[in-house]
């Protein structure tokens, strides 16, 4: 084989990306009530290195009227946390929660409130039945039925529209009191970032409207108040099957937002879109060439971006990807946990502690206890 031959087919033969090595310290349940169902988390760090994990709480199932948002904290980068607080729960469900402390020292927790429960229970009530003892469903226990009917019932039909949004509630004094609840236009489940201007910046969906469109708002005033900035154009042949954003800034000032893929084409995956504006305009997304999904971004201290994913088939866990040029390109899979039973499970996010050990949380339904937990991993690049 000549010389020549050889250049050519290195210049044309695919790079391969090997996973950074990476070595895992620890992975243990942190949740402390098997009683419920925890799900989609999100885990952030203070300036003054405390650590704060939100989540959905309160829950029975995956689906149920109940949810609520709960939080938990730990001051030994999570050696330790402290027992959960309820944060907001309204008269419906609370599902999903984000948060982040902005550079003013404000906390921020982010979550959005649904009806996706109705479906199931009007599925119940159809085959019930009222006797003395009450509404009783013959597809649902009785105990079970009379709780999610009992909980719809605290708001009339009206009402219950009414509560449907997109929230963040604010504490100014460390988490000890929150405000009210404060609409956001988009949501996605690990809340808006701070960009290096000052702004904060949410890349979500619009949930409720009736376009759903997919975009950034943002807020100039520490979150009290948010404004739709720019849509985020639909790839040629896709439909409105986007979900689940997430941004981060990279060194050089791009912005970058992965989205969750329902769509035909790449169907699974995590699709990426960029701003080199300022967020005012974005690129129509893109295949990275990572089935997973959704995703958490974090730029670590050395500048390089950090992926973390769920990964919803065997192994059936968690995963992460670096790139080390600014999200144009990433490496090839870090696996964080893949001893999952199945797909309910995911949505990982990532702090850096002080020493550069890095620290993922997520949730996942597990053999036993019998519903969700939050689990974590400590992990370090080698």
């Amino acid at each position: 084989m000549t010389a020549r031959f050889l250049l050519i087919a290195s210049v044309l033969a695919p790079t391969i990306h090997a996973a950074p090595p990476a070595k895992i310290l620890e992975t243990k349940v942190i949740s402390m009530q098997p009683e419920f169902y925890h799900g989609w988390s999100t885990v952030a760090q203070r300036q003054n290195g405390e650590l704060w994990v939100t989540w959905s709480g309160g829950r029975v199932a995956h689906v149920c009227p109940f949810g609520r948002v709960d939080a938990m904290t730990s001051t030994d980068e999570g050696a330790s946390w402290t027992f959960p607080r309820v944060l907001l729960d309204s008269a419906t469900d609370d599902r999903d929660s984000g948060v982040l402390e902005t550079a003013k020292g404000t906390l921020i927790v982010s979550t959005f409130t649904s009806l996706a429960y109705e479906e199931h229970l009007a599925k119940a009530t159809a085959f019930a039945d009222h006797t003395d003892q009450g509404w009783i469903s013959k597809s649902m226990p009785q105990d079970q039925f009379a709780k999610w009917r009992a909980a719809h019932l605290r708001l009339n039909d009206a009402d219950r529209k009414a509560e449907l949004g997109e929230w963040i509630i604010r504490s100014t004094d460390g988490g000890k009191s929150w405000s009210t609840r404060i609409p956001t236009v988009v949501n996605s489940p690990h809340g808006p970032i701070q960009l290096k201007d000052g702004r904060l910046l949410y890349a979500g969906k619009k949930l409720w409207a009736e376009d759903k469109k997919i975009g950034v708002a943002e807020s100039r005033d520490d979150g009290h108040t948010w404004q739709w900035l720019a849509e985020i154009p639909t790839r040629k042949g896709d439909k409105n099957a986007y979900h689940e954003l997430h941004a981060v800034e990279a060194t050089d000032g791009t912005l970058i937002a992965q989205i969750r893929n329902h769509n035909e084409a790449n169907k699974g995956e995590t699709l990426q879109t960029e701003s080199k504006d300022g967020g005012k305009t974005w690129a129509e997304p893109h295949s990275i060439g990572v089935w997973g999904l959704p995703s958490h971004l974090l730029r670590l201290r050395d500048g390089r971006l950090l992926m973390s994913y769920g990964h919803r088939r065997k192994p059936f866990g968690n995963q992460a990807r670096l790139s080390t040029d600014n999200g144009k390109t990433w490496g090839e899979p870090i696996l964080l946990s893949g001893d999952g039973k199945g797909g309910d499970l995911g949505y990982p996010s990532t702090v850096e502690l002080k020493d550069g050990t890095l620290l993922t949380v997520w949730y996942e339904s597990m053999t036993e206890p019998k519903l969700a937990v939050l689990r974590q991993a400590k992990w370090r690049l080698e």
